[in-house]
């Protein structure tokens, strides 16, 4: 009896890349789209004032916000006179 290898999918291993070189780029273009993906959400996730890591120390972090312009580019509106949230306490 005879040893098949089995059917598997062509470009996985570095010897079948080699063979199929234009396999590549697309292989780069993956792993750069993963990591922007990667990085966009480690951004928002301790960037962003939805996002809550530690309650103890400042239990309302929206209140942070009140005086400081969050959008990036504010078109026809002067946030120097502070934000318009309403106070809740």
């Amino acid at each position: 009896m005879s040893k098949s290898k089995g059917i598997g999918l062509s470009g996985l291993s570095w010897s079948s890349a080699k063979k199929h070189p234009a396999i590549l780029p697309i292989y780069a273009l993956m792993a750069a789209g993963a990591l922007l993906a990667g990085g966009y959400i480690f951004r928002l996730a301790t960037r962003s004032p939805d996002v809550t890591w530690n309650r103890k120390t400042n239990p309302e972090p929206w209140n942070e916000y009140t005086n400081k312009q969050y959008k990036f580019v504010a078109s026809g509106r002067d946030y120097t006179e502070g934000s318009p949230a309403p106070k809740y306490k």
